[in-house]
């Protein structure tokens, strides 16, 4: 089985794991979101170490694309593209909506029924929130996007019985529904980012590292200088 080198610095908590036989043997986790670019570095080296395994024996690299955090994508991609290129090795990049969206499936108090859809969301500031919408066997019913939410979208969204996950879900609970909503306050973990990263091994689905970039949802505004 191939030998997978994980990293997440997409939203509050990064994570830097090794996937090795189609499980996590190792992993450490940072939750200072403003040292991610720190972290990443000395976390791939001490795993490395505690695992006695050289940089050449990873297969492939696996990475975080967003949405999430402008500054995290950013940093990780940096690090991710440059281990790859370097290595030459393939890199796999995962949406962060359809982690937690597969992340909801293993979190559900229940089984999940046909009938029955995903909504994913995390905070984007204010109102608006990065979204996208599943089925049940994790296809796209609405596509990732940034949007903001009141009432009339809200309704307008939720058209079946629908779990509600991710940070952004905190926005929603006000809104009322005629459908039959579960709200998960869980996150996906760095067994849920190995699982959906084998399925794209398997499929040969590797990004090309001449084209790759962050999935932002929207334009980078960033503050003048005073």
């Amino acid at each position: 089985m191939a030998r997978f080198l994980i990293i997440d610095t997409a939203l509050e908590e990064a994570i830097v794991a090794l996937g090795k036989d189609g499980k996590i043997i190792g992993e450490l986790t940072n939750k200072e979101t403003h040292s991610h670019a720190s972290f990443i570095q000395v976390a791939i080296a001490k795993m490395l170490e505690a695992h006695q395994m050289a940089m050449t024996e990873i297969d492939a690299i696996v990475v975080t694309l967003g949405p999430g955090s402008y500054t995290g994508l950013r940093v990780g991609l940096a690090t991710a593209k440059g281990i790859a290129y370097t290595l030459e090795k393939p890199l796999i990049g995962l949406s962060t909506l359809s982690a937690l969206a597969a992340a909801a499936i293993q979190l559900s108090p229940t089984s999940i029924e046909a009938s029955t859809q995903i909504f994913s969301m995390i905070d984007a500031r204010r109102m608006e929130v990065f979204g996208a919408i599943y089925d049940a066997s994790l296809k796209p019913i609405l596509s990732e996007q940034a949007m903001v939410l009141d009432q009339t979208k809200w309704s307008s969204l939720i058209s079946q019985p629908t779990i509600c996950i991710g940070n952004g879900h905190l926005k929603t609970k006000d809104f009322t529904s005629t459908h039959h909503l579960i709200y998960l306050d869980g996150n996906y973990t760095s067994q849920v980012l190995l699982d959906l990263a084998m399925a794209k091994w398997t499929a040969g689905q590797f990004e090309d590292l001449a084209y790759v970039g962050p999935n932002y949802l929207k334009e980078v505004y960033i503050l003048p200088h005073k």
